[in-house]
């Protein structure tokens, strides 16, 4: 029998193991029509690879039924399916096994990272005014502060750059709930300075350069030395140094060598400074692309202690259909609050505006769809957005506002709990050990457990995945993953929620299986707001 949290990355790692040697071979099953038969499968080309056109051999179907260790769920039977002769299929039932885990196991990522570097992450983005940003820009600026969430929850050592210095942008970014750091004393360049002096090729060349240009540096030796395959331009030739450009080089110098003392690395064993164990990651919109290569590479021209590693993630274009293609950032977010405003007038009439505590929740609702937006495709695609007034409605399943519907959903449900214990109509929640899970046999049931619960512990650490040591400059992220998740985990509770009746009649016959639901959507309360905190956004009680 499996003890503790349950997990999906172990059950997998056990079944895979149960195969012998080889490569992965076993998934997990997500849809219901599938689920009803099986929770993982091992397709049938994939064991005819491992075994030949044999059956599976009989040893290895003992040892799959047999499976235990921790995290892994108790196999109910594994047998061949329609997916192919010898496709065994392993399920597990809603049991005290599986449900006894404490609720705080699930809302947090499945293992702690090894070997991972501290990360700067910095976004050229915030170095202007909120007034000039593009809605690329703001794209970047919000994947970074997911990314820097993700990274957080597993432990790992984040440090955010630029500051940001502009007045405005910090307001802004406030209203974004994007945490970034204020302004702090500037960098001393003088070294930099010197160096970029001794760099440059324009006093030489006699050319006229416009006013606040120091020179120019060659950069066209760096690039070949790099060579073409590692991403950079090869039109990349020189750069023109300004005291702005050192001053940005600067921070992100001082960053880099001067980590907190009490700053967690991530790195077992490994000194607090120090480029070694540091890594780079710069996010920028596609059009800052290629002044961000230059960047990179002057900071290699003029530091000797520069990262050899530096990542691009480079965030693709965002078109606006049937809208103005100059849309600022400030503007896409008044936009949506009015359109959050109105929608909430035409639910619940009068002017809800004029109330401090409504204006809160609908601060927090226009940014959850703007956030839902931005980050639910992936960063390295293009992104269509649609302005449309019915893009901030509860009832569009894939929007923000929907998902912050249903979190208030569940809030509102255990408010009534609450408030008929206290009436005397329920008896006091029992200890979660005298639970029987048994009673739970819903489809829908299953699914929240299998394809929300268990999953989200991997889902937060694939999320916080870097690929840091792959070569070439660009690097991915799936900063898409939490968006996606929790839209689906609020279409199956929504599906659940509406066919369910939670809180039944006060009839003690009846109090076991409503326990045991709750204990379930407890659950589901952990992973949903868990999901929303790696957004900046905070968990609504109503709307």
């Amino acid at each position: 029998m499996a003890t503790g949290r349950l997990g999906v990355g172990e059950m997998l790692g056990a079944l895979n193991a149960a195969l012998g040697p080889g490569g992965p071979v076993w998934f997990k099953e997500t849809r219901a029509r599938h689920l009803r038969a099986r929770d993982f499968l091992a397709p049938r080309r994939a064991l005819q690879a491992r075994f030949g056109d044999e059956q599976v051999p009989e040893p290895v179907v003992t040892a799959v039924a047999g499976l235990q260790g921790p995290g892994v769920a108790p196999v109910l039977r594994c047998a061949p399916t329609p997916a192919g002769p010898g496709a065994p299929a392993a399920a597990g039932p809603l049991s005290s096994s599986t449900s006894s885990a404490p609720v705080a196991a699930y809302a947090a990522p499945a293992r702690p990272p090894r070997q991972v570097p501290r990360v700067v992450l910095h976004c050229a983005a915030l170095r202007g005014a909120p007034c000039t940003l593009r809605l690329s820009q703001l794209r970047a600026v919000l994947v970074a502060d997911h990314l820097a969430r993700a990274l957080r929850s597993r432990g790992v050592s984040v440090r955010l750059v630029p500051a940001a210095r502009d007045p405005h942008m910090r307001t802004f970014l406030q209203q974004l709930r994007v945490e970034w750091p204020a302004a702090s004393e500037s960098a001393a360049t003088e070294a930099l300075r010197s160096r970029a002096l001794a760099e440059l090729t324009s006093a030489q060349d006699g050319e006229a350069l416009p006013p606040g240009i120091l020179g120019r540096v060659c950069l066209k030796e760096l690039v070949e030395e790099q060579g073409r395959s590692a991403g950079y331009d090869p039109n990349l030739d020189s750069c023109l140094v300004t005291e702005d450009l050192l001053s940005s080089l600067a921070e992100l110098q001082e960053a880099v060598q001067n980590w907190p003392e009490d700053s967690s690395s991530g790195l077992a064993g490994t000194p607090n400074s120090g480029t070694d164990n540091c890594i780079v990651v710069h996010v920028v919109s596609c059009e800052e692309e290629f002044q961000q290569q230059k960047l990179d590479l002057l900071w290699h021209k003029l530091d000797d202690q520069a990262p050899l590693r530096q990542k691009h993630l480079v965030c693709g274009p965002v078109k606006v259909a049937g809208g103005p293609g100059t849309l600022t950032a400030p503007k896409y977010y008044e936009l949506r609050l009015a359109q959050v405003c109105k929608a909430s007038a035409v639910k619940h009439g009068g002017d809800l505006a004029q109330d401090p505590a409504w204006t809160e929740i609908f601060g927090i609702l226009s940014v959850a769809t703007i956030k839902f937006e931005m980050l639910s495709t992936a960063p390295q695609s293009q992104l269509l957005l649609t302005l449309a007034d019915n893009s901030v409605s509860t009832k569009g399943t894939k929007s923000g506002t929907f998902v912050m519907y249903n979190c208030a959903r569940l809030a509102t449900l255990f408010e009534s709990y609450k408030h008929s214990m206290e009436q005397g109509l329920y008896p006091t929640f029992p200890p979660v050990s005298s639970l029987d899970f048994s009673l739970l046999h819903d489809e829908g049931e299953w699914l929240l457990l299998f394809n929300s619960i268990l999953p989200f512990p991997d889902l937060l650490s694939q999320t916080a995945a870097l690929a840091y040591t792959a070569p070439g400059l660009h690097i991915t992220a799936r900063t898409e993953m939490v968006c996606k998740f929790l839209v689906q985990l609020s279409m199956d509770f929504s599906s659940y929620y509406n066919r369910i009746h939670i809180l039944g009649e006060p009839r003690p016959h009846l109090f076991g299986q409503m326990f045991a639901r709750l204990q379930l959507l407890r659950a589901v309360r952990a992973v949903l707001h868990a999901g929303l905190a790696m957004l900046g956004l905070p968990p609504l009680n109503h709307i």
